[in-house]
């Protein structure tokens, strides 16, 4: 009965504190964001400041995600440090509980927590994250997309009988099916090229792109003027959707489909599938930065040094960061596979916090 007395409470204090620092970040992050998005949109004229925070509200949720297991590992921190600072600790071990069996409410709550942002607050994010991306699409769409900016955004080529055509695309929406910033490059049916097309949206219809506001420029003759253009197109909505929209963007009860789409498709889905096995490792990973952090913060206070426990749990954070960076790059660049790419993080987190507990408590 004590041992699941102080096991509910030792969860409970974890849980708090993951909310806390969760909505601080909250406040921190909006904060930046919205100063930023000001930045960019100083610029434009007649733009209400409910626009501008209304773009940024919609892409929190998934900055926040990101940010979601740091938010487990400093709530750990927090709570074990604030623990064994009032001597809670040295309680629970007079109680006859050992340091695994006070971890191990954490630990579950941490998986609790993974799986609902996976399951729950993922496609709310990505839903959130794709209305942003169409906000900013209607608001920054009417920039041509010059000499410097062909270089970036989304590049999609297509075959039809009248030739093939290089589409490039600053931004998407509606999965693809919507885009913004647009430069097509047209060519005949025996490879040469016709003409240069800038638009400033294109909409996915069936069997053609519809262009508005477009421009068309051929070589010998004078720029014109479009309002509307019409170019054909043998690709279908799952076809863009693959080339056009973002893991990010998916939610995580989509994703099996579009791997299957892109595969069937010939399509490379190694940015969906590392997606995916990351959603699906998150619960494992927020636990594994909770064995980081509570490695960091069992040390008693009569012992000193806390500065540099909380400095080295900060330090091991930062490298998982770093290592799930590297691999997510390897992945993006076919060099790892995903599921690897995504678990490997994971692993190293868990059994590192493991390793350097049981070197604390059994010796």
């Amino acid at each position: 009965m004590i041992s699941k007395t102080l096991s509910i409470y030792f969860g409970r204090r974890f849980v708090g504190y993951f909310f806390g620092v969760f909505f601080g970040v909250f406040a921190l992050v909006a904060l930046i964001d919205y100063i930023e998005m000001t930045r960019r949109t100083d610029d434009i004229p007649n733009i209400s400041a409910f626009i501008v925070a209304q773009i940024s509200l919609f892409r929190l949720p998934q900055l926040l995600e990101r940010l979601m297991p740091f938010c487990a590992l400093i709530a750990a921190m927090i709570c074990y440090l604030n623990l064994s600072r009032r001597n809670e600790l040295v309680v629970a071990r007079a109680a006859g509980m050992s340091a695994w069996q006070f971890i191990s409410p954490a630990i579950f709550a941490a998986l609790i927590l993974g799986a609902l942002g996976t399951a729950v607050y993922n496609p709310v994010s990505a839903a959130m994250q794709e209305r942003s991306k169409r906000l900013e699409a209607e608001l920054f769409g009417e920039r041509r997309s010059g000499l410097q900016e062909v270089g970036g955004g989304f590049w999609v080529r297509q075959r039809s009988a009248e030739g093939q055509a290089i589409i490039n695309a600053q931004t998407s929406s509606l999965q693809g099916a919507q885009l913004s910033g647009v430069s097509i490059f047209v060519f005949d049916t025996g490879g040469q090229f016709l003409e240069r097309i800038e638009a400033k949206t294109a909409v996915l219809q069936a069997g053609f792109w519809q262009l508005t506001e477009a421009r068309a420029y051929r070589t010998g003759a004078p720029p014109r003027d479009l309002a509307t253009y019409r170019l054909n197109t043998n690709l279908t909505t799952e076809q863009v959707r693959e080339t056009f929209a973002t893991p990010e963007t998916v939610p995580f009860w989509q994703l099996p489909d579009y791997i299957d789409t892109a595969e069937h498709a010939g399509l490379i889905a190694s940015g969906y599938r590392f997606q995916y096995h990351r959603l699906l490792a998150r619960p494992f990973l927020l636990a594994a930065m909770v064995l980081l952090a509570v490695s960091f913060s069992l040390r008693f206070f009569r012992s000193g040094g806390i500065q540099k426990m909380v400095l080295g749990g900060i330090a091991a954070g930062f490298l998982l960061y770093v290592l799930s960076k590297v691999t997510e790059d390897l992945s993006k660049a076919q060099l790892m596979h995903p599921a690897a790419a995504a678990w490997l993080p994971v692993l190293f987190g868990g059994l590192t916090g493991l390793v350097a507990l049981l070197h604390q408590e059994d010796g």
